[in-house]
């Protein structure tokens, strides 16, 4: 995440420095604070401002770019592919492709998201009902998926849970911040009574579930979450965790254009439910199903 200071701030947004304190004082810049100095995430402050433009009567937004920006999944990655959509993968992690998204930078976002508190809650929904920029939004079923830790195949370490993995200091690929499964990481530690410092991580950070087998082929982690068809493909072991809704954010007026009717169309085709079992740990009996519309 890229974070400004105030100075830093005030020249991006071309305001002085005082504007600028004056805006946070009123609540009304993004902002927050850390060791005493106010510091304002770069995307944030992006999607501010695509929020507050105005346009003249009459005048259209401008089209999105063909970009499915976000979570990372081999299944959608084929989907998207095979479809004939045209649509192009930017795999930024759920939070970060949902910032992008609303800023316009993308046509849909497809993400999986967790609570701290609850593993299994429907986060996604949750997310789309707090947000005040998706009032034009649909969320629409991928699939529901299984996640849970890869580890090196026959599981030597034989890690069952996050207990395993702090007790035996089993080396953790950690995932970017934002990321799907980085939000699962943390509520599972904070069920544990736990926290990120107490692990055995090591770098760099993987910012996909592909890269997470990469680390433990070559033997620079042990264990890190991603999902069990990540894990069949890399012939890596899996230690199942949760089974989560794994879905694509798109503008209602988009849906209906044709590279995002390609996909959902290709969703219900057989050559698609063949290879979402192919992979393993998919379920794709609701995929291309409404589950929220703002």
């Amino acid at each position: 995440m890229q974070l400004f200071t105030t100075a830093e701030a005030a020249a991006y947004l071309r305001l002085k420095e005082r504007k600028i304190y004056e805006m946070v004082a009123e609540g009304t810049v993004p902002c927050t604070k850390v060791t005493g100095r106010w510091l304002f995430p770069k995307a944030e402050l992006d999607q501010w401002i695509a929020a507050s433009l105005t346009r003249p009567a009459g005048s259209a937004r401008a089209a999105a770019p063909a970009i499915v920006a976000g979570s990372h999944d081999p299944l959608l990655e084929w989907a998207l592919r095979e479809s004939g959509s045209g649509l192009a993968t930017l795999a930024v992690g759920s939070e970060a492709g949902l910032t992008r998204f609303a800023g316009g930078e993308a046509v849909a976002a497809c993400m999986h998201l967790h609570v701290l508190d609850d593993i299994e809650a429907d986060a996604n929904v949750s997310v789309m009902q707090s947000r005040g920029d998706m009032q034009d939004a649909a969320l629409i079923a991928f699939c529901r998926r299984e996640q849970g830790f890869l580890v090196a195949a026959g599981n030597p370490m034989k890690i069952k849970s996050i207990d395993d993995v702090l007790a035996k200091r089993a080396r953790i690929a950690l995932r970017p911040e934002g990321a799907g499964a980085q939000l699962l990481l943390l509520a599972l530690l904070h069920k544990a009574k736990s926290s990120l410092d107490r692990l055995a991580s090591v770098g760099p950070v993987c910012p996909t579930g592909t890269d997470v087998a990469q680390a433990i082929r070559v033997g620079r982690a042990d264990a890190g979450i991603a999902t069990r068809g990540v894990a069949n493909a890399a012939g890596a072991g899996f230690v199942p965790i949760v089974w989560e809704h794994f879905d694509l954010v798109v503008r209602q007026r988009d849906y209906f254009q044709a590279p995002l009717q390609a996909l959902v169309k290709f969703m219900t085709d057989p050559e698609f439910i063949a290879r979402a079992e192919e992979f393993g740990g998919y379920d794709v009996a609701g995929a291309g199903s409404v589950r929220f519309v703002a």
